[in-house]
This record gives structure tokens, C-alpha cells and sequence, in this order.
């Protein structure tokens, strides 16, 4: 089979203002014999990026309530072909991982496949600090999956798309063995908008475990599960602990070996360290503020004034 043949896979690639990102990452899924763009009413050129390269265009308009981009996206676009396979703006596809994608798909063992994502930064592969291996529920059979709900619509300035959320499926699910990379073209001040963004939502995900809410409709914490239901488990303990931001960098630099990646490490697990601190103030703005810096607190105590 040639390099270039179409593999009965659509792909959904969720957008806003990515013209930076979307050439490389619609030249990697050439393969694909669908694609859709979702948009979110870019003021850039994605639009006319995308349809450049053939892919059919979705506009979404979010109502600021559930669901957000992706599970709309898996209930309401026309695929042709039974797997869906999600890649966001700044990740590629490898021809290896196409080649195993293409024998993936034949399997009737499974019903959809775990992706190891190689995230890189400035200009380097962070191979250490905990960044890697970083399993995603990507490839699987559309019917058949969605996104959990972290109940976290409620907070404003999260964005309207799916990130940190994960696919829930009942089926049995494989790993595929070549890496999907996270490559993104754009600079540190969109990477920090970006997740001052993400600690909006993180915060109010940190509040619903500290109040005990259940994880019903979520893949679930579970020590003895896989990595990312290990990991759940994990942050049930994690959002209890004194001095985060500390640790995270402790965590990403010394005890998980970020010292290894060289300077590109370091600053990385400085700016986890400085998200972690974001989280935490957001956190506490939610629990003492509602969420709205200076709320005044209900019968606040009167000022009394000196007697002239």
C-alpha cells in the first residue's frame, strides 16, 4: 500500500487562531480519508489554511455549558468511517505511526487505542520530568466513546474545548507503540496564556476533588488501573498537600529527572512550578470568593468610625 493511500479514519482537529500550527499539522494526517477542522470563529487565516489543504470545516459556537468542542464534535459531525482519530493543532502524525494506525484498525480485538505523545519545548524532546511517556485516548471507534465531564463548566475562561479531559470508553482499549508528536510553532506568551487559561479550570477541578465529588461519568481514580486512572487516584492526595508549587518543581526537576533535559528542563519545570502557584491562588479565590476577586463576604464587619 502506498505511503499516500487513504486509511478509512477521520480525523477531528478542534481550532482557534492556529494558522501557526495547522500546515504541519494537516500535512501529517495526509493519510486520513476525512478531515475536520472545528473552529471556533478564528480571526486568523486557519480557515483558509484548512480548506487550502482539503479539510472540511466546522464553525462551533459555544454556549458556555457542556458539552464543549470535541464530544460536540463526535455527536454532530458526519463521519464516514467507523474510527475517529483527535489531534489537536500542534501534534503530528508520523508516517510510523500511520503504517501502525493502518494495522491498528483491522484488529477486532479493540475498539480503540492509547497514544504516547513526545512533547516538545523549546526546540527539544522533554524526555524526562515527567512529560513522557504521556498516554491519550486518541484513535477509537466514534460511537463509542466521549469525553468525561470534570464538572467544570460553571468557571469562566477555560476555553471551549476539551484538554485534560479524557475519553471514557467501556471496550477494551490496546496501546500503539510509535509516539504522536506535540510540536507547537507558537511562542512563550501563548503558552502562558494558554494555561493561565488551563489553572482556571485545574483550580476548580482541585475544588470538586477537595469537596469529595463523586467520578461518576469520569474514567475513574483507580490505583491499580491504568496510568492516566493511576494518576487520578494520585491527584486525590496531590490537591492535599502543603507547598505544591514547591514540589512540582522538585518532582519535574530532581525526582523525575527534568536536570536531564538541560536548560530547556529547567524551565520547564519552573513555569509547572509557577502554573502550580496559579492553581493555588485560584483555588482559593473559588473557596473564599466565588471565584471573583474582592467578592465582599456576606455580613462583612462594620467600620467604626473614632469619635471627633
Amino acid at each position: 500500500m502506498s505511503s499516500l493511500s487513504k486509511l478509512p479514519v477521520s480525523v477531528l482537529i478542534p481550532a482557534r487562531n492556529e494558522e501557526a500550527n495547522l500546515p504541519a499539522c494537516l500535512e501529517s494526517v495526509a493519510r486520513a480519508d476525512q478531515v475536520f477542522v472545528v473552529d471556533s470563529q478564528s480571526s486568523d487565516r486557519s480557515v483558509e489554511i484548512a480548506e487550502s489543504y482539503g479539510a472540511n470545516v466546522v464553525q462551533f459556537h459555544f454556549n458556555g455549558r457542556w458539552p464543549k468542542k470535541k464530544n460536540w464534535s463526535l455527536e454532530n459531525l458526519p463521519f464516514r468511517n467507523e474510527w475517529v482519530l483527535i489531534v489537536d493543532c500542534d501534534e503530528r502524525i508520523t508516517p510510523e505511526l500511520w503504517d501502525e494506525i493502518e494495522t491498528a484498525i483491522q484488529n477486532p480485538e479493540y475498539e480503540g487505542y492509547y497514544l504516547n505523545r513526545r512533547v516538545f519545548f523549546l526546540g527539544q524532546w522533554i524526555r524526562y520530568g515527567g512529560k513522557y511517556p504521556d498516554w491519550n485516548l486518541r484513535l477509537f471507534k466514534h460511537a463509542k466513546g466521549r469525553y468525561e465531564n470534570l464538572s467544570t463548566e460553571a468557571i469562566r475562561n477555560t476555553g471551549d474545548n476539551e484538554v485534560h479531559e479524557h475519553v471514557v470508553m467501556s471496550e477494551k482499549v490496546g496501546y500503539l507503540q510509535n509516539d504522536m508528536l506535540h510540536i507547537d510553532f507558537k511562542d512563550l506568551y501563548h503558552w502562558l496564556d494558554r494555561h493561565n487559561r488551563y489553572s482556571n479550570w485545574e483550580a476548580k477541578v482541585y475544588l470538586n476533588l477537595l469537596n469529595g465529588k463523586d467520578d461518576q461519568g469520569t474514567i475513574g481514580a483507580n490505583f491499580f488501573g491504568d496510568s492516566v486512572q493511576r494518576k487520578r487516584f494520585l491527584k486525590r492526595i496531590w490537591v492535599r498537600l502543603p507547598f505544591k508549587p514547591t514540589l512540582r518543581f522538585l518532582l519535574a526537576y530532581v525526582f523525575r529527572l527534568g536536570f536531564l533535559d538541560g536548560r530547556a528542563g529547567y524551565i520547564y519545570a519552573r513555569l509547572l512550578s509557577q502554573y502550580e502557584f496559579q492553581i493555588g491562588v485560584k483555588l482559593y479565590e473559588l473557596q473564599q470568593f466565588g471565584g471573583t476577586l474582592n467578592t465582599p463576604k456576606p455580613n462583612p464587619t462594620p467600620i467604626v468610625q473614632p469619635e471627633s
